[in-house]
């Protein structure tokens, strides 16, 4: 259980990492952050499967490259769902998905499973 807060916290800190390296990604406060990552995990576990199966015959046409904009999507959804978390357009909710999944993999790799 604790491994799964520690990740969570870790995902607010890679999410509040990517807004202060984009001026179109805003967040009011780390509280904020940790509100988003915690929505962002759940539009990830529910909403994301379903628009991964939906949008797969374009994936394939794009050689996996449709999956970025699926990304962006759901970070755009979140944006949409979270007061103190404002992403000023499109463009920025895709390349910002795609610092924050990498952010998010090296901090992740930090920490063990142990703690």
């Amino acid at each position: 259980m604790r491994g799964l807060v520690w990740r969570w916290v870790i995902n607010g800190l890679a999410l509040f990492l990517t807004a202060q390296l984009f001026t179109s990604i805003e967040i009011k406060s780390f509280g904020s952050a940790l509100i988003a990552a915690l929505v962002l995990g759940l539009a990830n576990a529910v909403i994301r499967p379903i628009i991964k199966i939906v949008t797969f015959p374009i994936t394939i046409l794009t050689l996996g490259l449709f999956t970025f904009v699926v990304n962006g999507f759901i970070l755009w959804l979140v944006q949409a769902n979270v007061t103190g978390f404002v992403i000023n357009n499109f463009w920025s909710a895709i390349f910002g998905a795609i610092v924050l999944s990498v952010i998010s993999a090296i901090l992740t790799s930090l920490i063990s499973d142990q703690i």
